[in-house]
């Protein structure tokens, strides 16, 4: 998207039009054209607009462009800039750069463990978004009519503003906590990289920042995308439309829009997710045996990270 973010402004010097969220751009690397509707939110504003094309139009001033994934995952794109278009610099994918490792917090870490513990193997949807994927009220209403509806097995963080003083339980529908107890755990912070090794989780509704995304390839969980900000519509579309490793349940939504997504899709998406024959869950487990060899000696990204030292130590910077 850097690199066709200043061609497309030598022909339109302005942002994009929310009002044209079906109109199509061919993206340098993508086999699928991309919607309008997907690119990053601040593109629809003039002012950080302004800020991401300038910002691009210094890409090809670089000597080299360090990306975190790995050959397998967005092959078409990484055989693109491997062409060195029109003298792009060299795009070196290097990873995947995780941090295997929780932040600390014992107390939840230890209730939302133990309680996975007990839990039959892939029985559990995963539902969290991120650490600024705060929702109001009736949004968490519905995605707790829809855990009503699909009967699922859930663990569900709930992160709340630390100006309101609220606990993820506050906002909860009366009486969803008592129907629930059996087969739910709701809960503030959740240490995702365990959560996401362990056996019992089945899916995972994200709102698709990249290092979730890599988690839960890493881990091969599947995802249901439900994007928030920043450029985590177009990781959505990228996952489920251009990779299929994914199933969609929104692509182009925008939290601060304030847009309600109703329990009955919700619930949908859940069903495909953990039940439908469409999950593309094959293909995610194949994922992560593939990033785990880009890894290793010889590894695309381990041949990556020292074709890029080479060049560092070799050349003048």
């Amino acid at each position: 998207m850097m690199k066709y973010l200043p061609e497309r402004h030598c022909r339109i010097a302005s942002e994009l039009e929310l009002s044209s969220g079906d109109e199509e751009h061919a993206i340098p690397g993508y086999v699928c054209s991309v919607p309008t509707k997907v690119m990053p939110p601040g593109l629809f504003v003039r002012e950080s607009y302004e800020a991401w094309v300038e910002i691009a139009e210094k890409f090809p001033e670089a000597k080299g462009i360090l990306v975190n994934s790995f050959t397998c995952l967005e092959q078409n794109a990484f055989d693109y800039f491997a062409r060195r278009p029109e003298n792009y610099p060299p795009v070196y994918p290097v990873g995947l750069v995780l941090s295997l490792e929780d932040r600390p917090s014992p107390d939840q870490r230890d209730r939302v463990m133990r309680w996975l513990d007990e839990q039959p193997e892939s029985s559990i949807v995963y539902i969290c978004f991120g650490s600024l994927g705060i929702l109001e009220a009736p949004q968490i209403k519905e995605i707790a009519k829809a855990l009503d509806l699909t009967g699922h097995r859930f663990l569900w963080s709930i992160r709340t503003n630390p100006a309101e003083k609220a606990t993820p339980y506050d906002l909860l529908p009366e009486g969803f906590s008592d129907r629930t107890a059996s087969r739910g755990l709701v809960c503030g912070w959740a240490p995702q990289v365990e959560v996401l090794r362990h056996k019992a989780i089945g899916g995972f509704v994200s709102h698709c920042g990249w290092n979730s995304v890599l988690e839960s390839l890493w881990f091969g969980v599947p995802i249901a995308t439900w994007p928030m900000y920043a450029e985590q519509q177009l990781n959505a579309f990228t996952m489920v439309k251009e990779l299929g490793l994914a199933v969609e349940l929104r692509l182009d939504y925008v939290s601060a829009y304030g847009e309600i997504v109703e329990a009955e899709e919700i619930a949908g998406a859940i069903r495909s997710l953990m039940n439908g024959g469409d999950t593309p869950r094959r293909k995610v487990k194949e994922m992560a045996v593939a990033a785990r060899k880009a890894l290793l000696d010889g590894g695309s990204s381990f041949v990556a990270v020292n074709r890029f030292l080479d060049e560092l130590i070799g050349a003048e910077f």
